[in-house]
């Protein structure tokens, strides 16, 4: 490779410019000779849950031949024997073999690489993630030509708490818009979790360049704000998933610079998300969620884990706005209770997926709400809802059969006599989680043995049971995974 540099040296315009990808190992090394008008660059509730948030990586086309159009986001790091670079500082620059260099002899040895046709290298580079494949970039002019074919970079995914996310935005948009000029139609997907030192700057560079931005990562970016929230909601008209969680920063999510504004978006200038994260955004308060269910009536999926400061108002807004609500968790917002949870019944059979682990204020009078109107519910985490009875239990179980998942860890007045009704009727359930349940003997997990065979995960840790009824569970369910704290069981 290193002789095709010394073939293609000053074969390029001066007008080119590509983006290397260089490793400091603490702090940041400022770019020499760079162009003066650019810049350098779960949860517990978790547990239980059986559908994850699709990451997909790119896949191309195995023919030889051409390179599928079929493109989706790159950065999924495939083994590698070099580790990711803590940090990473991208710049413009020359591409390989433009300046200063010196022709090698035409007695070379051709490295066993360079006799791989384009569409190979294509496929090999479409494993690589961001930083990978900005260094491929810098080792010929070839593989700088391919590097940067905008099939590749559907994606941009940054990493490292030390990374200038600010910068590699800039210059990255910056080198992408080259074909495009002040727009960049192929990215749809940024990722920068992590990323403490990323800023408002650096997200309103992706809204003034990338129109097409589908998806948007950024949590734990404690630096992030609702102005620039705003931004890419407003030139993003396509963004469906937003993950903002951990920026205390952000309290809404809405198409008015002004948060306390009470005017409603006009339908056709509603924001299209469907998937939003707000976990630990603990600023976020009644009045920002009524402000996201006006702004974001088509959310399909919201999470609100510890949002300590929302009640059961914040509840009813989303049920009145925000009516194809499929997952929704509410876990440790601890004022919510019985009435917020009156107000999720009223989505009806739409909803498949609720957690309310550690909401303390929930009782059996809320249960009940949820059993009579929720009957297709999927997945529930009732863990650490301490009110919660064998009563309430019975009436969830016999209005919705299709459980899957089920979390009543930490309910000390949850006994073999609800479990029993589970058995009974939830002959489809997957997962249990009874952990900390102090009141489940033999008998419950026997009637659990043989009333859901096709259990695949019993959590009795800190139960006090027989190591013999655990056998009887694997015996009838031999596809469980049973997680105990019993030393005489193995």
């Amino acid at each position: 490779m290193g002789s095709n540099n010394g073939k293609q040296c000053g074969s390029e315009g001066k007008g080119s410019s590509s983006i290397s990808s260089d490793v400091s190992s603490g702090t940041d090394h400022p770019p020499t000779k760079a162009p003066r008008n650019v810049a350098t660059s779960e949860d517990s509730d978790l547990s239980m849950q059986t559908l994850s948030t699709p990451s997909p990586a790119l896949i191309l086309n195995h023919s030889p031949s051409t390179l599928s159009p079929q493109t989706v986001p790159n950065g999924q790091d495939s083994p590698s024997p070099s580790p990711v670079p803590r940090e990473t500082v991208a710049m413009v620059h020359a591409p390989p073999g433009t300046q200063g260099c010196k022709r090698l002899p035409k007695t070379h040895h051709t490295a066993l690489v360079d006799f791989l046709p384009d569409p190979i290298l294509l496929q090999v580079f479409a494993h690589l993630s961001t930083p990978q494949l900005c260094r491929c970039a810098r080792v010929c002019r070839r593989w700088y030509n391919l590097a940067w074919d905008p099939r590749l970079w559907r994606t941009v995914r940054l990493t490292g708490e030390l990374l200038h996310a600010d910068r590699a935005l800039r210059v990255l948009t910056y080198r992408l818009c080259q074909d495009t000029p002040n727009v960049c139609l192929t990215l749809e997907t940024v990722v920068a979790s992590g990323c403490r030192r990323l800023s408002d700057r650096g997200l309103r560079v992706v809204a003034q360049s990338c129109p097409e931005l589908r998806r948007l990562e950024v949590a734990g970016c404690y630096n992030v704000s609702n102005e620039a929230v705003f931004d890419v909601v407003s030139s993003c008209p396509n963004l469906e998933h937003l993950d903002v969680s951990g920026c205390p920063k952000v309290t809404c999510i809405s198409l008015t610079e002004e948060t306390s504004t009470q005017l409603a978006p006009l339908p056709g200038q509603q924001i299209s998300l469907r998937y939003l994260d707000m976990t630990d955004c603990t600023s976020l308060e009644d009045e920002g969620v009524r402000i996201i269910a006006t702004h974001c009536p088509r959310l399909t999926h919201l999470y609100l884990r510890r949002c300590v400061r929302l009640t059961d108002e914040a509840v009813r807004q989303l049920a009145l706005r925000c009516t194809s609500l499929r997952e929704l968790s509410l876990s440790d917002c601890r004022l919510i209770g019985d009435f917020g949870l009156r107000e999720v019944a009223r989505m009806e059979g739409r909803l498949r997926y609720l957690s309310v682990a550690h909401c303390a204020r929930i009782t059996d009078v809320g249960l009940r709400y949820l059993a009579r109107y929720c009957p297709r519910l999927r997945y529930l985490n009732a863990r650490g809802c301490e009110g919660l009875t064998d009563q309430g239990l019975a009436h969830l179980a016999r209005s919705c059969p299709r459980l899957r998942s089920l979390d009543v860890g930490r309910c000390p007045l949850v006994s073999d006599a609800g479990l029993e009704v589970v058995a009974h009727c939830c002959l489809g359930l997957r997962r249990l989680s009874l952990r900390g349940c102090e009141s489940v003997s033999g008998r419950g997990l026997r009637a659990l043995a043989t009333g859901c065979p096709e259990l695949q995960l019993l959590n009795v840790q800190e139960c006090e049971v027989a190591p013999e009824m655990l056998k009887v569970v694997r015996r009838h369910c031999r596809r469980c995974v049973i997680e105990h704290t019993i030393p005489a069981f193995y």
